[in-house]
């Protein structure tokens, strides 16, 4: 394990290799699963603002979900999540020409049209973060579905953190990735 401030980070994060291959998965991690992808407290009042932008980037089945639950909903162990449809997809999923399920708040992100890329659960995953009160635990979520990237991490030998530096930077700072990085690099030589 290795303990930056207060975060508590599994050994997994920085040993296993992870690339996405959504051409394999087809972006499972936004159907799969018992319920929406978490949201923090400050993540709800941003959907709440930029829902309007968003709007029509996102599927019908979506819109009309959000329309019955709201911007988000709550799980018994998660806490707030995102609105799922049919027990299934995520209510901001978007399914391109190829069957490949992406974020639709991403694709208005990429467009220049609001400033919020996507949760940052979504964007850290497979990394999940759970919080105590003195300190998050930062884990390696191993799921199944996603096998094709963590084949995909290993024939490009990249390991999950450097995959996920864009969002470990916007969740902890460059500084807490610096000092990850350095730790990860000298255990590893």
């Amino acid at each position: 394990m290795i303990i930056i401030d207060d975060k508590y980070i599994s050994d997994e994060v920085i040993e296993e290799q992870f690339v996405c291959n959504l051409s394999a998965c087809k972006g499972a991690c936004c159907v799969a699963g018992d319920c929406g992808a978490p949201l923090e407290k400050q993540e709800i009042k941003i959907l709440k603002k930029i829902f309007g932008k968003i709007k029509p980037y996102l599927r019908e089945e979506g819109l009309q979900e959000i329309a019955k639950t709201g911007v988000h909903t709550i799980d018994d162990e998660y806490g707030y999540v995102t609105p799922i449809v049919d027990k299934g997809i995520c209510a901001y999923a978007v399914i391109d020409e190829h069957g490949v399920v992406g974020c639709g708040i991403e694709k208005a992100y990429n467009d220049g049209v609001v400033d919020f890329k996507k949760p940052i659960s979504c964007h850290l995953y497979p990394i999940r973060i759970k919080k105590y009160d003195s300190f998050q635990a930062v884990n390696y979520d191993r799921w199944d579905i996603c096998a094709p990237a963590c084949r995909n991490g290993k024939k490009l030998q990249v390991p999950v953190y450097r995959f996920l530096k864009e969002a470990l930077v916007r969740k902890f700072g460059q500084e807490f990735y610096d000092v990850l990085d350095k730790i990860a690099r000298k255990a590893y030589r």
